[in-house]
């Protein structure tokens, strides 16, 4: 086996290695910025709270229906909204280990 750089164990010269781990960065990069511009939904209430997020997970939007609104009952609201946030989580999560598969451990 050379030593000085010039090999590797296996025979893999260190050109080869420098153009596969580039390869792997472009190809995390792209599914990176797939990820960022994916926007997904998550709801509760039966749709009556959404939730807006990227697929790198950023909360874009909340959108909640008047019906949801009951002054005397703001428990509830602030429960629907938590619950579609965490819908919209759990979609991204998926999206993530859809697209990223296993590249996803090393972001």
């Amino acid at each position: 086996m050379a030593y000085g750089g010039a090999r590797f164990g296996g025979g893999m010269n260190m050109q080869s290695m420098l153009k596969q781990a580039q390869k792997m960065q472009e190809e995390m990069l792209k599914k990176q910025k797939e990820l960022e511009e994916r926007e997904l939904i998550g709801a509760s209430g039966g749709g009556m709270v959404e939730v807006v997020i990227t697929g790198k997970n950023t909360i874009k939007a909340v959108r909640i229906k008047p019906e949801a609104v009951d002054p005397d009952d703001v428990e509830m609201l602030e429960d629907l909204i938590m619950a579609a946030i965490k819908d919209a989580q759990g979609q991204v999560e998926r999206l993530n280990s859809e697209i990223m598969g296993p590249m996803g451990g090393l972001m």
